[in-house]
C-alpha cells in the first residue's frame, strides 16, 4: 500500500503526495491523503442526490427526536429519584422524631417506675401477710369446724 517514498501513500493504487498545508482540500474521491480512514462520498462542489438529501435529513430528524426522548426519559427518572430521596428523607426524618418521643417516653416511664417502686414492695409485702392471715383463717375455720363437731358429739351424749 505504501510505497517506497516516505512522503507518499498509495490511495486506489495512485501515489498521491502528503502536502503539509490545511489549505489543500484532502478527500478520498480526489485521491490525497486524508488523516480521517473515512470514505465518505460528500464533495463540497458535486450535486447530490435530492432523495438521498431528504432521507439523511429525516434521519438525521429521527435520531435527534430519538436521543431527545431519551434524555427527556432519563431526566425525568432523575427527578423521580430525586423526589423519592426527599419523600424518603422526610420519612425517616419524622420516625427519627417519633424513636426520639419513644426514647423519651420510656426514660419517663423508667423514673415513674422507680418512683413507684417503693409502694410496690409494700404491696408485695400487703399480699404476702394476706397469703399468711388467710392461711391462719383456713387453719382456724377447720379447728372450729372440729370444735363444733365436738361439742354437738357430747351434747348428744348427754341427752
Amino acid at each position: 500500500m505504501a510505497s517506497a517514498e516516505p512522503n507518499q501513500i498509495e490511495i486506489t493504487g495512485k501515489p498521491a503526495e502528503l502536502t503539509k498545508s490545511p489549505s489543500v482540500e484532502c478527500s478520498p474521491k480526489k485521491g490525497l491523503a486524508t488523516l480521517s480512514t473515512s470514505t465518505s462520498s460528500y464533495e463540497p462542489l458535486e450535486t447530490h442526490d435530492p432523495t438521498l438529501n431528504r432521507l439523511a435529513v429525516t434521519m438525521f430528524q429521527k435520531v435527534h427526536e430519538y436521543l431527545q426522548t431519551e434524555l427527556t426519559s432519563s431526566e425525568s427518572e432523575y427527578q423521580l429519584l430525586e423526589q423519592m430521596n426527599k419523600v424518603t428523607a422526610a420519612k425517616y426524618k419524622d420516625l427519627t422524631q417519633v424513636a426520639t418521643n419513644v426514647g423519651k417516653g420510656i426514660i419517663e416511664l423508667n423514673e415513674k417506675f422507680k418512683g413507684l417502686q417503693v409502694y410496690l414492695k409494700q404491696i408485695d409485702q400487703i399480699e404476702d401477710n394476706i397469703s399468711k392471715l388467710e392461711h391462719a383463717a383456713y387453719k382456724l375455720d377447720a379447728y372450729t369446724v372440729r370444735l363444733e363437731n365436738k361439742f354437738k358429739a357430747l351434747t348428744a351424749e348427754k341427752r
